[in-house]
């Protein structure tokens, strides 16, 4: 028999799937997901989205202050139950930081710039991808339990696609901006020098390869120039 409560979650979280598969704003899901995470889980006070980029834990998506705080330690110190998930692919739990020996750097300075002692970090993955971790954090000890871990759970799963469709759509944007870019610079060049579209293209690459420079880093020089102009 499923609760009134079970079924409310459910429901608030198919909008969440609909909004994300929706032409919506990415980063406005992935703020719904943490607000609604701190509002649905019990003993949550703080929720934060954590990804790794170029060895440096960012935080996309936060309720509050305090997760891009922890993160900020997670940084200084190397450790920390985010990082564990991310790069051991697995849940880290703690109930009480003040006595955690697996973080001894990371648990002192939370502990006494947070005032957070429960965490509970789950893995952010789609398929066999890891892109980073879902944080809880309460200031209570022993805050979350099993099911709390499975409603959790559900939560990292969603927060998962919606970052792989962040991705994807940056992906997207960057290729069309790098094609329309690029073809405006052949245009220029075959204005200026009289050649075809394919010769353009040949300026472009050798100007790339002698500059050890991107094609399209290239490619926006030349239009930016000629818009000085």
């Amino acid at each position: 028999m499923v609760s009134g409560e079970d079924h409310e979650l459910a429901q608030q979280l198919a909008q969440v799937a609909r909004e994300l598969v929706g032409a919506g704003d990415v980063q406005q899901t992935l703020q719904r997901m943490v607000d609604l995470a701190v509002e649905t889980i019990d003993g949550c006070d703080h929720a934060g989205l954590s990804l790794v980029v170029n060895g440096h834990i960012e935080t996309p998506a936060q309720n509050d202050r305090i997760p891009e705080t922890i993160d900020e330690i997670q940084n200084a110190t190397g450790e920390g139950p985010c990082t564990d998930a991310i790069r051991e692919h697995e849940v880290f739990e703690t109930g009480d930081l003040a006595a955690e020996d697996r973080w001894p750097r990371f648990s002192t300075r939370v502990v006494e710039r947070t005032g957070v002692h429960s965490a509970l970090a789950m893995r952010l993955f789609t398929e066999h991808d890891t892109m980073g971790a879902l944080n809880l954090y309460a200031e209570a000890t022993d805050a979350f339990d099993d099911d709390d871990h499975s409603v959790a759970s559900i939560f990292a799963a969603h927060a998962a696609v919606a970052l792989r469709a962040a991705q994807r759509q940056e992906q997207l944007i960057e290729a069309i901006e790098t094609r329309d870019i690029i073809g405006q610079a052949k245009g220029i060049i075959m204005t200026r020098s009289g050649v075809d579209d394919e010769q353009a293209f040949e300026v472009l690459r050798d100007a790339s390869n002698r500059m050890d420079t991107k094609l399209r880093d290239v490619a926006r020089r030349i239009v930016q120039h000629q818009h000085e102009r």
